[in-house]
């Protein structure tokens, strides 16, 4: 998980996370180790009430979901992965079972992307001028189907909506 310009120190025995941030308003540099100085975010696994701070920007973290990239070229992955920080990205060899699954319908086919992850929500996108692969994907039973340059637009909301 990519952590930008933030810093984490997990005690695993206690199933504990804390983060604190380099880049505070105050100019102190936040410090993993003190917790007086009010720059961090306690996160407690087994009780999410738990250690939480008072602190301005303690929040609960957010999901990191697994997704898997069928048939997406390496540009767009790039590009998927600026859209989408902190989220884990793998390929079809890879063995982390994924939370979505994101396939460029112009370079699989559709129907063994479904047949291949029956419970996992796919995500299918393609050009906006392959009608019949748009329309492939529908009849495959994708959950969500989009132009290449809606995903583009739109990737971090719809990726929220498939992995609730």
């Amino acid at each position: 998980m990519r952590l930008h310009r933030i810093e984490a120190a997990v005690a695993v025995g206690q199933g504990d996370l804390l983060l604190a941030r380099p880049d505070v308003s105050d100019g102190s540099r936040g410090n993993v180790v003190d917790s007086s100085d009010g720059d961090e975010a306690v996160f407690h696994a087994g009780d999410p009430t738990k250690g939480l701070s008072g602190h301005g920007c303690a929040r609960y973290p957010f999901a990191v979901a697994t997704i898997l990239l069928c048939g997406v070229d390496v540009y767009f992955r790039g590009k998927l992965e600026a859209l989408l920080p902190g989220h884990h990205f793998v390929t079809t060899d890879s063995v982390d079972w994924p939370d979505l699954v994101i396939a460029d319908i112009s370079r699989v086919d559709p129907m063994d992307v479904a047949d291949s992850y029956p419970e996992i929500p796919i995500l299918g996108f393609g050009g906006h001028t392959d009608t019949a692969g748009l329309r492939r994907a529908h009849e495959a039973g994708f959950d969500q189907v989009l132009v290449k340059n809606a995903l583009s637009e739109r990737a971090a909301q719809v990726v929220d909506e498939l992995i609730a």
